[in-house]
């Protein structure tokens, strides 16, 4: 080992090796200044390089509670609160949980005022009603999407910054269908799904609020068990203040699902008229066992 001093003088030896470790360190301070400008002009050349290099554009292994591992293109993810739903996922800005919120509610509320045939194809419960908003609202609203979606106005929302459909890292996977903290193969193992019904909407991929319906805001779901029916659980989506409608009331919009074995339709109704429902079974009350309560997605947690 070469002594760092030598008695106030420095050796020959010492020097010489002294003067090549500056001019390394120059070239390496150098490198590091010139590698964002190098990348920056390799993008503008190869414009497909973010998107196959970034860790949002596949599925990605969480192992247990808090522990991360890594997926084949070196990203991590983790679910710190053992929900199965990966933080990753999640939309951690105000602004992006705020346009979400908003374009969920408005195409989920525009379905009841005009609609396209495809979309009347597919939204035939209340379940594919939240299906519907929520995947579209993480879409990139790009002028061919809005044609393509047949809305009757520009709302003028913004952009969700953090997530774009199908480039999430749940790919268009989007819901939980499995029980459990999230582990190792649960994407490869059909943990996650395109497809969820209100019950698994409840279980895996929202989290409770209150059974008080004022404790709701615009995006959340309500979710009611009617044991009586074939499929007992039913969801309603709590726009709040309408899009639509000038009055100041909140509104609440959803499918009905098959009516007596013909196609059901959407419906939207003021918050307090659902309380005056002449079927108690329907009343978003305390008093009503068959209401569950007020539900918020675990995106927005």
């Amino acid at each position: 080992m070469w002594p760092i001093r030598n008695l106030g003088k420095e050796t020959p030896i010492r020097s010489h090796f002294q003067g090549i470790s500056h001019i390394c360190f120059f070239r390496a301070f150098i490198a590091l200044l010139a590698a964002p400008l190098v990348w920056d002009a390799y993008l503008l050349h190869h414009p497909d390089a973010f998107v196959q290099a970034s860790p949002l554009t596949q599925p990605v292994a969480i192992d247990v509670l808090g522990t991360a591992v890594r997926d084949s293109s070196g990203a991590e993810w983790s679910d710190s609160l053992g929900d199965g739903f990966p933080d990753g996922a999640r939309l951690e800005s105000g602004a992006d949980r705020e346009n979400f919120t908003r374009w969920f509610t408005f195409l989920a509320e525009t379905q009841y005022y005009v609609s396209t045939p495809a979309v009347r194809a597919e939204v035939q419960d209340c379940a594919a009603l939240v299906r519907f908003a929520y995947r579209n609202a993480l879409e990139p609203h790009s002028p061919s999407w809005r044609e393509r979606a047949g809305l009757p106005f520009d709302p003028g929302f913004g952009e969700i910054a953090s997530l774009h459909y199908p480039f999430g890292p749940l790919g268009e996977k989007l819901f939980r269908v499995q029980p459990g903290p999230l582990a190792p193969g649960d994407f490869e193992q059909g943990a996650f799904s395109e497809f969820a019904d209100s019950a698994t909407l409840l279980r895996y991929n929202t989290y409770p609020i209150s059974r008080d319906l004022r404790g709701a805001r615009p995006g959340d779901l309500l979710f009611f068990h009617q044991s009586v029916q074939h499929e007992p659980f039913h969801t309603m989506i709590f726009v709040g203040k309408s899009h639509y409608q000038p009055q100041g009331a909140d509104w609440i919009v959803y499918h009905t699902g098959d009516l007596n074995g013909h196609r059901g339709e959407i419906r939207e109704v003021r918050a307090g008229t659902l309380i005056e429902h002449p079927d108690l079974h329907w009343r978003p009350l305390l008093s009503n066992p068959n209401f569950i309560g007020v539900y918020r997605l675990e995106i927005l947690r």
